[in-house]
């Protein structure tokens, strides 16, 4: 029912509103995590955390990934609530690449409150109504949902684990409720206690971000 709530007040809102797309690349980011104290990850000739085989690109219909997480499909990027935080997916020890396009339709011209324009990991909130949005909201756009105990198609058991991380803090409960807030460094992080993982506590935002 809340959600629902949320979708009638977030298309009055775009009534009111012009329909052109804003410049999807507005917003980009290039900005760099600051490591926490945690064991080292497993790392890449350069010193940077190796990347995972493990891939997951943005949703070919982002529409109806949108529709799936309960969230509209916009004709601008909304302004009354505009945030940003910064995701970063770990799969056994290595990174995985959060895509650019997450949220964005380019054939409809169209645009989810919850969004990515490149592949920085830096997630777009930017809505016309005040509302909360959650990770599991985002994680269902992407089309690799999590919950307790599965993140996509990977499950926990038999030495596999899944935690959840915000500013280098582990958080518990239900990870698909987690609210984005802004400048928020999350971290999901999938695998074995063997594996190693430098769990970021913070993100080098951009100025203007």
């Amino acid at each position: 029912m809340l959600k629902q709530k949320r979708r009638i007040a977030i298309g009055v809102a775009l009534l009111a509103g012009a329909m052109t797309l804003a410049a999807c690349g507005s917003d980009s980011s290039d900005g760099k995590k600051d490591a926490g104290s945690t064991t080292p990850a497993a790392t890449s000739g350069d010193n940077k955390p190796a990347a995972s085989s493990v891939s997951w690109p943005a949703p070919s219909d982002a529409s109806a990934r949108a529709k799936a997480a309960g969230l509209p499909m916009l004709g601008q990027e909304g302004q009354v609530l505009h945030i940003h935080s910064h995701l970063d997916v770990y799969v056994d020890g290595k990174v995985v690449t959060v895509p650019a396009l997450v949220g964005i339709d380019e054939a409809k011209q169209q645009i989810s409150p919850l969004h990515t324009h490149d592949t920085t990991g830096v997630v777009h909130i930017e809505s016309p109504v005040q509302a909360d949005f959650t990770l599991g909201e985002f994680m269902t756009e992407w089309n690799v949902p999590i919950t307790y105990n599965s993140l996509g198609t990977l499950k926990t058991g038999g030495g596999k684990e899944l935690h959840i991380f915000v500013n280098g803090k582990e958080q518990s409960g239900n990870p698909a409720t987690l609210k984005l807030t802004a400048h928020a460094e999350i971290a999901v992080v999938y695998g074995s206690a063997a594996d190693k993982v430098q769990v970021p506590t913070s993100y080098n935002w951009p100025q203007g971000l």
